[in-house]
Formats: structure tokens, sequence, C-alpha cells
């Protein structure tokens, strides 16, 4: 058994109405000066956790400016609304954008390098101010990752900045905040939480601790996400998906993500598609591509999601891409590239930029060549919704 080096947040509290124990463990912990960063359209959820705050005696910021994935401007933004209260606590309150810029925000408080300088693998160095994560979404799981994303405007590419400095102090995960979600967010962001678990499952850098969790996010996300995004108030289904959504992000510390990840950048980076679509549109693409590298772990996957054994596993670990279909299109989510608007004359730099992911590329099971990446993403232009063939006991499933 290999190595593996699990880090997550001392406290981690999790259930129904997990959010408002954040208020105490604020005063726990002496917090003075806390800045809540938050997303344009969950602010409101986080008002009866400030309200709380305020009446204990603490001074709490809202700084709700993020619209979208967060930027370099956005989070430069941030950082300095959180240094002229001068913040001794930072909580992130929305989805992963959120939480992703709040991160930054406490690991680079008292770093005067630009986010640029700390692209990449361990370049964030010990900070200072406090880090409480809660989520809105069961998708990026950034709440219990290092693991923080921006997108850079001007190369029109994302990066990733990971370190342990990033993990947070505590993180409070309530499915009751997700349950007024939009239907699309509700699908792209599980179909992304469903993706941390397929990769880090199928993964060169496996461990049998993490399979636990990523089989479980798999069960939980698959059987219950079309539940969520029909009746968001099914508590059972949003309870599920916020468990699956935290195993996800659980396994992003110690394995991480494939290829899937490493083909969807260029597609947010560059055009603009928010990052679960970009997710669920190359999902079914790589896992297609994947099979035949591993077909017993991809039938270990499949039956995860509900597919009954075939006579092999390379036909069961099939029957599992087109179960991964079959949900993508019972969400209401596009199978084609066309159907956003992507041109194929974007191909080759897509290409390139995809190829330029390489700590993602070096987990996928099956090594991706020039040709192979350009290959996956053609198949993406040529799906068509209309004319998928899918197996009748499929289509029965949701």
């Amino acid at each position: 058994m290999r190595k593996v080096t699990c880090q997550q947040p001392a406290r981690l509290v999790v259930g129904s109405d997990a959010f408002m124990e954040c208020v105490p463990y604020l005063e726990e912990a002496h917090a003075r000066r806390v800045v809540v960063i938050a997303g344009s359209t969950t602010a409101r959820l986080a008002a009866p956790l400030i309200d709380a705050a305020r009446a204990r005696g603490i001074d709490v910021t809202l700084w709700s400016e993020i619209a979208g994935e967060p930027t370099i401007d956005v989070f430069d933004r941030a950082l300095a609304a959180a240094r002229t209260v001068d913040a001794d606590t930072i909580v992130g309150f929305g989805g992963g954008s959120a939480l992703d810029a709040a991160k930054l925000v406490a690991g680079l408080f008292d770093d005067a390098r630009p986010v640029r300088d700390v692209f990449g693998i361990g370049r964030v160095g010990r900070r200072r101010v406090r880090l409480v994560c809660v989520p809105t979404t069961a998708g990026t799981g950034s709440e219990v990752s290092p693991n923080a994303i921006l997108l850079d405007d001007g190369a029109r590419s994302k990066h990733a900045v990971i370190s342990p400095f990033l993990v947070a102090d505590a993180a409070f995960v309530d499915p009751v905040l997700a349950r007024d979600l939009p239907p699309d967010v509700t699908a792209t962001t599980g179909i992304d939480a469903l993706t941390h678990c397929i990769e880090a499952f199928a993964n060169r850098h496996a461990h049998p601790m993490v399979d636990e969790w990523a089989l479980a996010g798999i069960r939980l996300i698959g059987a219950n996400l079309v539940r969520a995004i029909r009746d968001g108030h099914d508590s059972e289904a949003r309870e599920a998906l916020a468990l699956g959504s935290l195993y996800g992000g659980l396994c992003l510390g110690p394995v991480n993500t494939a290829a899937v990840h490493a083909l969807a950048y260029p597609i947010g980076g560059m055009f603009g598609i928010g990052h679960g679509l970009s997710i669920a549109l190359m999902l079914p693409h790589v896992l297609e591509f994947n099979v035949v590298a591993d077909p017993s772990r991809y039938a270990i996957v499949a039956a995860a999601l509900g597919v009954e054994p075939r006579r092999t596993a390379f036909e069961t670990a099939r029957a599992g891409v087109e179960r991964c279909r079959a949900l993508i299109q019972a969400c209401g989510l596009p199978l084609g590239l066309a159907s956003v608007n992507i041109p194929k004359t974007a191909i080759p730099q897509m290409v390139a930029s995809a190829l330029t992911v390489k700590r993602l590329l070096d987990n996928n099971p099956r090594s991706v060549t020039e040709a192979d990446a350009a290959a996956v993403y053609e198949a993406a232009f040529d799906s068509d919704l209309t004319s998928l063939a899918l197996e009748s006991n499929l289509e029965n499933k949701y």
C-alpha cells in the first residue's frame, strides 16, 4: 500500500442546520473581525449567520461580489476588502467560487506576492488568519480540499493553487442551504461532485481508504441527483448529495481528479462555460476513452451507479459509461460541445491548453497524447442528444 496524506479541517460539522454552528465556533475561537466572502446570489443565505455573530459582539463584513467563477481581479478586490478591515477570520460562504476565493484570501492575506506567483503546488506558506468554509451547493468539495482555482481572464485559462494551508480550519456542511438552488445549478454541481468520486476511484494513484469515500459518493449522487433536481426540497436527496459532494472533496487532497477535469478546464477558460457544465460535457467521452485501460475499476464504478453485471468487466464498464450519459441527459444537460456554441476550429487550442494540466493527466488511468485529446474533443462534438441510442433499461432508470 502506498502512503497517502489526508489534510482535513480540524472541525467538520455535517447535517441539517449545521451552518449556524459556525457562530459558536467563531465565538469560541475569539474571532473579532470576520469577513464573509459570498456569491452574489447566495449572500442572503448568510444573513442569519451574520446577524447571530453580530449579536455576540463579532464585527462582520459581508463581501458578496462573486458572480461566476472567480477571476484574478475578483480575488484581488476580495483580498483588498479583507485587508481594509484587518480581518482575523475569513468565512467562505457559497458555491465553489466563493470558497476558492475565500481560501486564497486567507492564504495570501499576509503575503505581498501577486496570486500568479503561487499558481501550482506548495507555494502558499503558513497563514495567520482563520479560515472557515460553508458550502451552499453540493459540488466542488472545496470546503475540505487543499485546492483553489482561479480564472486568468487575460490568458483565458484556469490555474490551480494547491497547498495544505488552503485547508479550512472548520467547515460546516448543511444540505438545507441548497434546497432552493435552481435545477440547472443542482445538476451541474452534482455532476462535478460525481466526477470527483469517479476520477478518484479510477486513478493511477487510487488508494484503498480513498476508494471507500469515492464509491460512497458515487452511490449517493447517482441515486439522488435527479430526485433533487425534480424537487429541491426533497430533504433525503439533498442530504445524500451533500454527503456525496463531501466525500468527493475528501478525495481531492490525497488522490485528486484526472483527464475529465484537465480537458474541461479549456472549455471554461476559453469560452466562459461554467465548471460543472464543462465537466458534464466531457465526462462520458473521457470515460469512453478510459475504460479499456482499467475495465475492472470502471465495472465497479458502474455497479455503484446501479448497473447490473454484464458478461465481462469491460461490458459492465461500458454500460457504466452509458449510465453516465443517461444521468446527464436526465439532468437536462447537453452532451455535445456544439450545443454550447464552441466551434470545432477551437480543438487545437483546447488540446494545447489541456495538455498543460499535467498534474491531473498524470493521474489518468490511460495516457493522453495530443492525438488522443483531439479525438476525445471530436467525440464530444459528435454527440447529439436527439440521436443518442440508450438501452431501454437506462432510459427507464430515470
